[in-house]
């Protein structure tokens, strides 16, 4: 699938992409914009968006007016990811020449400042001048009302009315030339500038920018967006406090026209991908044409891929990591069909780091991480593909007499065109770990449909869990979001107090139960106002001292009590049983208490708010103590297990680091070490609110999951330990008191968690460790608890020993020699079988025993059961037992299920456990049937 190349125009110089982004940068800072660097895939405190997906995601609360900063005018380079809802671009990835998942935006953007002319005029000159493109190949489209923005490119930049057209119908569902980044938030019309790439991308007659959408001639390079308005759930629109401009041009593109290439992928971006490629593949420019549909798709997915590790997004089966292991998987199914079954990947990031590292340092920093998280994936993957993709083509060559076409999309199948059943997908996505697109994309190539229905159907009886991202779900966030941003804008940000105190005098200015608002609530009895989730009602307040959720740390509790008096002794009006930022960020926003409420409380009451202090004191001793773990594990095992996720609440910490094996006991011990080594030391720690740029500057880490405004608060414990943090922490680290790793395990590929306790919970743990190590000590017979080891070794010989005469059939144990069991062996037309449940001492012990068993009587099959707590079976078919139809794996199937059990295997050998013990002689009974039922099917 060759691309066309555009005739070559001597007036448009060549620039590298890195040129081009550099000028874009530099142009705008001439001309007032502050440089706003790229900000993480992962949206920063917005639950609306799986990915950053445009170039406005970092500037929207700024763009509403919620957040107000320090410039007027912004200039920014924004990385993206399209691969779901509204902006998803991930099927046509490899088929089309300009969609990637990947993408860099370049945007300009205006707070209440310039508007529409000065949107226009600039984006006219920048590409017209600084870029060189000729002005007589660009046209423009505005929506069909905008007679500003029209006027503007026909009288003042003077282009003529067969290159400027009118597009869009907002209200009656044509959204063309009207831009929205989801279902609600800022939107507004829009003016898009195309670029003439000639008439030899014409289809037909000749196109004009009105049919630019059909017509491969005309691409459109940028988008200037012209935010007047906020959409709300019921499509209603209201005026933004301030209009402001979001401009979005892709910078594969506009690099495809100053390079004149037909193709995103035929520019600088990806040509050093696909050159490493073709030495890993071995192929020739002619064998890459012929090949390009998955060159590209790999080219795009290892930048997807890169940039998502890179952010701290590994592969899972939720959530964003689950569309990193998606997009892995569709690379690595690419490489197969490429002829490579070594993994490759990894050698494409290494390219992709090396051509975007200037720009995204960051990318360098985590290069060892980033390339062992998709090695990880690869390899992982790569051993079930081969199995998944044989089984696929065993189902579908039945279905079609279709030749394979690589490429062909479902969406391009006949309605009648045969179907997969949803059984066979699911198997697929059960055993073989095969997203279900994947499986919908190789059966397309053959012509065959896929059962989503039936799929969707046996996914739900596997998984009875319940799913994020669903509409209905996703509707109930975005209405209670509207809901509070609503309250916001009417009684103003909540002041948060609990820095420096955990009591504090306060007016009641909201009170809200199931989403309505009420001027006073009583309660009547607690179970009038109850509720299932237990937060019978939502209290805000005009101040609190209440900590909201936030940076891994829990929400506070405590009470209100009314008329600002919590000494009295009197029951209180409100129990808080959590609280949260529910609008706003940690510079301000809307804290609500949830709890259950006792009394009656009004608008306007003024209210006591305590805390609880023990609860917050041990919060606080858990969340400093976090912070010395995060360095601690640092200096010890790697400066790449940087924090992946937290949670600090009052009983214990936890914290997740990206890391490809366990930690060691020493690694822990270390660990331990140096933390409480930091805690004697009683350092101060010290809070300091500095420009983001200065604190990272000066070493501050911060995370990718956090959203930061342009001032942030930092925590310091002296000449140790550096963050970006709004948590709330000790005032020295003797505080924390205690510190004990409790455990550490995986959380999912490539991601550690470690668990930890401090203060008096640490002590008790400790304590409960001595108590089990004295009372193991009476149980073994040890006089002290030193002695333990030296006692468990000598059980532990003994025990040998017995194992070993039990396997050797000498034992005490009551096991028959093999040569003893002549006489019950059964026969069923030639096949002969032979069964025995015993008391073996191990899984070991029982196949052991039955390969005696072969040896001393011959027989066909042998089927051997652990009589015990936990029964298991063993059993083996040789090749005449096989040849007569009988298979190890499906007697152990059918007998399985007397001792309540899975389990399986292959013809010759299988194996399967349970837990009902009472039904050994019925599992060895089921093989008896079984066996002779098989033998008598095949004579």
């Amino acid at each position: 699938m060759p691309s066309l190349v555009p005739e070559r125009d001597p007036r448009i110089a060549w620039r590298s992409a890195a040129d081009i982004r550099a000028r874009f940068l530099d142009y705008f800072a001439e001309r007032g914009h502050a440089i706003v660097p790229s900000s993480s895939l992962v949206p920063a405190g917005d639950d609306t968006l799986l990915f950053v997906n445009s170039g406005m995601v970092p500037f929207k609360d700024a763009l509403t007016g919620v957040e107000k900063r320090s410039y007027t005018r912004a200039v920014n380079f924004q990385r993206c990811l399209r691969v779901a809802g509204k902006h998803n671009d991930f099927e046509e990835v490899g088929r089309s020449t300009r969609h990637q998942t990947f993408f860099e935006m370049l945007g300009n953007w205006s707070f209440g400042d310039y508007f529409k002319r000065e949107a226009i005029h600039w984006g006219w000159e920048f590409l017209t001048k600084d870029l060189g493109i000729p002005g007589e190949r660009l046209a423009a489209t505005v929506y069909t009302t905008d007679d500003f923005a029209h006027a503007v490119w026909k009288d003042e930049i003077g282009l003529p009315p067969e290159r400027l057209v009118r597009w869009g119908d907002f209200p009656n569902g044509d959204e063309k030339n009207w831009w929205r980044m989801a279902d609600t938030g800022p939107c507004g019309p829009c003016s898009e500038i195309h670029y003439d790439r000639g008439a030899q991308y014409s289809e037909g007659d000749f196109c004009v920018p009105d049919h630019s959408e059909n017509c491969p001639r005309w691409l459109e390079i940028w988008n200037l967006v012209f935010m007047e308005f906020e959409l709300h759930p019921d499509r209603s629109l209201t005026p933004l406090p301030a209009p402001g401009i979001d401009t979005g041009m892709g910078l594969e593109r506009v690099t495809s026209v100053v390079q004149q290439v037909g193709s995103n992928y035929d520019t600088d971006l990806f040509t050093a991908i696909h050159e490493r490629m073709r030495e890993l593949f071995g192929h020739d420019p002619d064998s890459f044409e012929a090949e390009r549909f998955s060159y590209q798709v790999i080219a795009d997915h290892s930048r997807a891929i890169t940039f998502l590790l890179a952010d701290g997004v590994l592969p899972s089966n939720e959530g964003r990591g689950y569309v990193c292991r998606r997009i892995v998987r569709r690379a690595v199914r690419h490489g197969r069909l490429l002829g490579r079954k070594e993994p490759f990947l990894a050698e494409a990031a290494k390219v992709v780091i090396a051509t975007m590292g200037d720009f995204y340092g960051h990318l360098r920093e985590n290069e060892a991480a980033i390339l062992g998280g998709i090695t990880r994936e690869e390899v992982q993957f790569a051993r079930t593909l081969d199995a998944g993709t044989d089984l696929l083509e065993e189902a579908l060559i039945p279905l079609t007499s279709n030749d394979r076409r690589v490429g062909l999309k479902a969406d391009d199948l006949p309605a009648d065109a045969p179907e997969l059943p949803g059984t066979v997908a699911f198997r697929l996505h059960d055993t073989f770990g095969f997203p279900i697109d994947l499986t919908v994309e190789l059966a397309a190539e053959y012509g065959v449909r896929v059962d989503r229905e039936g799929f969707d159907s046996a996914l739900a009886e596997q998984r009875e869990r319940s799913r994020s991202g669903t509409k209905a779900g996703k509707s109930r966030a975005v209405e209670q979001a509207a809901m509070y941003e609503s309250l916001r804008g009417r009684v103003g940000d909540t002041a948060f107090l609990g820095y420096d105190t955990t009591t504090a005098e306060a007016r009641v200015v909201a009170i809200l139960r199931d989403g309505i608002e009420y001027q006073d609530l009583e309660a009547k009895g607690d179970e009038e106002l109850r509720t299932e989730a237990g937060a019978v009602a939502e209290i805000v307040l005009d101040r609190t001292p209440f900590y909201p959720e936030g940076g891994g740390q829990i929400g506070d509790r405590g009470t209100l009590h009314l008329g600002g008096d919590a000494g009295d002794g009197g029951s209180p009006a409100f129990e808080v049983a959590d609280t949260q930022r529910v609008a706003g960020t940690q510079a301000g926003g809307l804290i609500v208490h949830r709890g259950t409420l006792r009394g009656k409380l009004a608008i306007g009451d003024t209210v006591r708010a305590v805390v609880d202090p023990e609860r917050r004191a041990a919060t606080m001793r858990n969340h400093t103590g976090t912070h010395l773990l995060h360095r601690a594990l640092r200096n010890v095992v790697s400066e790449r297990a940087k924090q992946a996720g937290s949670l600090v609440a009052p009983e214990y910490l936890r914290f997740d680091f990206p890391f490809d094996r366990a930690l060691t006991d020493d690694e822990k011990r270390a660990i331990e070490d140096e933390v409480r080594r930091i805690v004697r030391d009683d350092r101060p720690v010290t809070v300091e609110l500095l420009p983001m740029a200065t604190a990272i500057e000066r070493g501050a880490d911060a995370f990718f999951d956090e959203k930061y405004g342009e001032t942030v608060r930092t925590i310091r414990v002296q000449d140790y330990s550096f963050e970006l943090c709004g948590g709330t922490h000790c005032r020295a680290s003797g505080q924390i008191g205690s510190f004990v790793i409790t455990g550490e395990r995986s959380t999912g590929s490539g991601v550690r968690r470690i668990e930890a306790l401090t203060g008096a919970n640490a002590d008790s743990h400790l304590r409960g460790r001595l108590d089990v190590l004295d009372r193991a000590a009476d149980a073994v017979g040890a006089t002290t608890i030193e002695a333990v080891p030296d006692r468990i070794a000598a059980l532990q010989g003994e025990l040998r020993e017995a194992r070993r005469k039990l396997k050797e059939g000498g034992g005490s144990s009551g096991l028959p020699k093999p040569g003893d069991l002549r006489d019950t062996v059964q026969s069923f037309d030639g096949v002969s079988l032979v069964t025995l449940a015993a008391p073996f001492g191990t899984a070991d012990a029982m196949k052991a025993y039955a390969k005696d068993l072969r040896s001393a009587l011959g027989a066909n099959v042998i089927a051997v059961a652990l009589d015990g707590d936990e029964p298991q079976l063993f059993v083996t078919a040789d090749e005449t037992a096989i040849g007569m139809g009988v298979s190890a794996g499906e007697l152990v199937k059918v007998a399985v299920g007397a001792i309540d059990g899975k389990g399986g295997g292959r013809p010759e050998m299988a194996q399967g456990r349970g837990t009902k013990r009472e039904g050994v002689a019925a599992a060895l009974d089921a093989v008896q049937v079984a066996t002779r039922e098989a033998v008598s099917r095949r004579a």
